[in-house]
This record gives structure tokens, sequence and C-alpha cells, in this order.
């Protein structure tokens, strides 16, 4: 299979779907900000009904594999990298 290039948005809203589960609420009303720091590399804050939650990469590995599988019918367990890059933001290249 050839590389994936999933953008920052398709991030974003795989993390909606995956919190509004969690939190049993409509997607629309989970806010989500990826982040990456040198020292602790990626992660997320989202945010439902004025609560805030840290998300760690495996999460956001966790929400891509639900959004492939779900969303883009692609096998949920090829690999996935997320890299920060200059011009996207933070995307996930699959191997």
């Amino acid at each position: 299979m050839e590389k994936l290039i999933i953008p920052e948005q398709d991030i974003i809203n795989a993390l909606c779907v995956y919190i509004s589960r969690k939190k049993q609420v409509r997607p629309e009303e989970v806010e989500v900000e990826l982040m990456y720091d040198d020292d602790y590399g990626f992660s997320a804050e989202s945010y439902v009904n004025g609560r805030k939650q840290v998300l760690i990469a495996q999460n956001i590995i966790e929400a891509l594999r639900l959004w492939m599988e779900e969303y883009m019918n692609i096998d949920p367990y090829i690999g996935i990298k997320l890299v920060l890059d200059d011009e996207q933001g933070i995307i996930a290249v699959t191997r």
C-alpha cells in the first residue's frame, strides 16, 4: 500500500469522534487543539462542556485508527506516524 498523508484537520476530526464516543456527546460538542513540544512530543487538549482532557500521542493514534476504519475504510493497523510539518502543521503518515 502506498503512503497516505492524513492532514491536520482529519486528525482533529478523528479526535472529536473519539472523544465524543468516550464522553457520550456529539462530535460537534468537542473542541480539540493539537500540540507539539520538543520534550514531550505530540499531544492534544480536548474540551467538552468546559472540561479539559489532555491526550497523549497514543490516544491520537487510537483515534486515527477508529477514523481510518470507519470513515476511510482502510486497515487501521498499518503503521501510523505523527509528523510535524513546516507547511501543513501536524500530520499523520502511514507506512
